[in-house]
């Protein structure tokens, strides 16, 4: 029998002409409402792979035999290279030791959700089969397709396969440099020619169609949107373009021009996505929409040789949760070499989070933003109970937490379920005795069972 309701996108149109009135004309920031049932899975993820791979691998940082200054992925830009140049390392990309499996295997074990790889990235070449000339598949020598090949991979293993696209593109006809540098380009951000703007328009629609209805993506992860001819209308017919589409895709914000440089939020007044976007940032508190810090494991997005910055895996773990904590997910970026390998110590990296994920991933995937947040650590909660990641261990063998409204069934290590922990109300805070010494020396976790949902006392 078919329904009566109309059609999930003609649901949200009325929606946000709705929220419009209401708002006095105002745009509200976000289009996903809390019970958006397309941003479940994507809000029990919390944690997943950023992949930023292309030609900018090949020459790693180095263009002319110097060092470049900047990320990776920016060397067309940061160097000056004409496009017919930048054109030679398409021969040079052979990456015929990329395994997609492998991959996929490696984001899985450290307990990565979804992964999001650039498809066309702002140098304007594909790794999917774009219908044109200038992509992976149509570039000799290595002739494959990775998207399609990665697509399969997480769908044999169970992860949601995602996709980045460029807005901006340094290499398609209709864009011009923003100037030009002692007769050599400077291609951010570009400028659009006369006339060519709806053609572009029409090229990227093509691409998004492919990715959506062929590739199957998940996530539609736009970057490139600052360049002045792209605006808040071009990003909002987009975004509604989209939904038609395919109802349950999911699209950040910067399919629109309203992003508030690195902090990642759109500005008040502007309106396309689902999700913000803090760069290399973890807000200092939670907000109320949905986000996704999505942060680098050293310095640069695409592989850059030079780069050996990096993180710890303490700091890496420590990141996911105090941004699971608020309520964000954690998009870690891997820049693959040339080859089709992860650096190594990327992997060596995923590793380690792998280790902890394996122990503490149900107090990570499926949580909420904590009821409080304690100098000792981070806090999440899921159903009718609470986790505390405690990442400064007390010496006293006291952890104090605010005092609980629910009855306290159980109080207990995460690592270690079978051994019960005291616990005791004193006034307004409750006191947990703690063994001496840590199960974990990044992060050890700590449960506590409420009956019913946990709510601090009033």
């Amino acid at each position: 029998m078919k329904s009566s309701r109309l059609p999930l996108h003609l649901r949200i149109l009325v929606a946000f002409l709705v929220a419009v009135l209401l708002a006095g004309g105002s745009i509200p920031s976000t289009a996903a409402s809390p019970d958006d049932s397309r941003m479940d899975w994507w809000r029990d993820a919390r944690f997943g792979m950023f992949i930023h791979w292309g030609l900018y691998a090949v020459p790693a940082g180095k263009y002319d035999g110097k060092e470049v200054k900047g990320i990776g992925e920016w060397i067309m830009s940061r160097a000056n290279i004409p496009r017919d140049r930048y054109e030679a390392y398409a021969p040079q990309f052979d990456p015929q030791q990329y395994d997609a499996d492998t991959w996929v295997r490696i984001a899985k074990y450290a307990g990565m959700k979804y992964i999001v790889i650039t498809s066309k990235h702002h140098d304007g070449f594909c790794l999917f089969d774009s219908a044109g000339q200038y992509d992976v598949v149509d570039a000799p020598p290595y002739g494959k397709d990775i998207l399609a090949d990665l697509r399969d991979a997480c769908e044999r293993h169970g992860v949601k396969f995602c996709t980045y696209y460029s807005i901006m593109d340094w290499h398609h006809p209709s864009q011009k440099p923003a100037k030009m540098n002692n007769g050599r380009p400077v291609w951010n951000p570009t400028q659009m020619i006369d006339g060519q703007k709806q053609q572009y328009v029409d090229y990227m629609k093509g691409h998004l169609k492919t990715l959506v209805e062929d590739y199957r993506t998940h996530v539609l992860w736009f970057d490139g949107e600052w360049p002045s001819w792209w605006t808040d209308q071009d990003g909002q017919e987009l975004y509604q373009w989209l939904l038609e589409l395919n109802p349950e895709s999911i699209v950040n914000n910067r399919v629109g021009a309203g992003r508030k440089g690195m902090s990642g939020f759109t500005q008040e007044g502007s309106f396309a996505g689902d999700f913000g976007t803090p760069e290399q940032e973890i807000p200092a508190t939670g907000v109320d929409s949905d986000w996704e810090s999505c942060m680098t494991m050293n310095d640069t997005w695409g592989f850059k040789t030079s780069d050996k910055n990096w993180k710890s895996s303490q700091r890496l773990i420590q990141n996911l949760i105090d941004i699971t904590s608020k309520g964000g997910n954690y998009l870690l970026n891997i820049g693959p070499k040339a080859d089709g390998t992860f650096p190594q110590a990327s992997v060596d990296r995923l590793r380690a989070i792998g280790q902890w994920m394996s122990v503490n991933g149900e107090s990570i995937h499926g949580t909420q933003a904590a009821l409080f947040r304690p100098d000792w650590g981070r806090v999440t909660r899921k159903d009718g109970t609470l986790y505390l990641h405690v990442f400064d261990w007390p010496s006293n063998g006291k952890l104090t937490i605010p005092a609980l409204s629910n009855e306290v069934r159980r109080v207990s290590l995460l690592a270690s379920p079978e051994t019960t922990l005291n616990l005791n109300r004193d006034g307004e805070t409750m006191v947990i005795d703690l063994p001496s010494t840590a199960p974990d020396d990044i992060a050890s976790v700590i449960t506590i069972d409420t009956k019913g949902e946990p709510a601090l006392s009033k």
